[in-house]
């Protein structure tokens, strides 16, 4: 809950990835303090793929935009970066647990489950489901800062696709059941 906290305090976009790390594995812990360590390997193995295509991804849009990581200096990036922003923002649904089609969504599913039929007490459930908000919305506007709207700085204005070196990781990890589609 803290992770995810300072997550939405954040303008570096590799350190709102950074925060959001901390969150998910607070999530990780969380399953394991309510006995389902079956839910945190598998919130392990599903952030592991999306949150390497995430960081690719704002790897991919600092170098495009020279080098820029404040996401209040970019913007307008979905034009001119397509594949970047298309893969990233499956990244992001998958991270954000948008429900049925993205493995997030069944891993933290998992894990509040878990946290519901815990018999002592109903508050880790309650603190994964405001962290579960707060990862939607620093995510959400994660993406709307960078990739909607209008260019904001030079970066983001000079910025375009990178090339296939670049880009061909994303789209493999996005073709990867375990990032998209449910692994169950």
């Amino acid at each position: 809950l803290l992770g995810a906290c300072i997550a939405v305090a954040q303008n570096d976009i590799k350190r709102v990835l950074a925060f959001s790390t901390v969150s998910q594995l607070g999530y990780m812990m969380l399953a394991l303090g309510v006995g389902s360590w079956t839910a945190a390997i598998f919130h392990l193995l599903t952030h592991a793929f999306f949150k390497a295509l995430l960081f690719l991804g704002a790897g991919s849009v600092i170098h495009a935009a020279h080098h820029e990581q404040d996401i209040r200096q970019l913007g307008g990036l979905r034009g001119p970066m397509r594949v970047t922003f298309a893969t990233f923002a499956i990244g992001m649904m998958a991270l954000a647990g948008v429900p049925f089609l993205f493995s997030g969504f069944w891993s933290k599913e998992a894990i509040l489950h878990a946290a519901e039929h815990w018999e002592v007490s109903h508050l880790p459930l309650y603190a994964g489901l405001v962290a579960v908000v707060l990862t939607a919305f620093y995510n959400t506007r994660l993406l709307a800062e960078t990739f909607f709207g209008h260019a904001r700085g030079d970066g983001a204005r000079h910025a375009h696709e990178n090339p296939p070196t670049m880009t061909l990781p994303l789209v493999i990890l996005v073709t990867d059941n375990r990032v998209a589609i449910s692994t169950l």
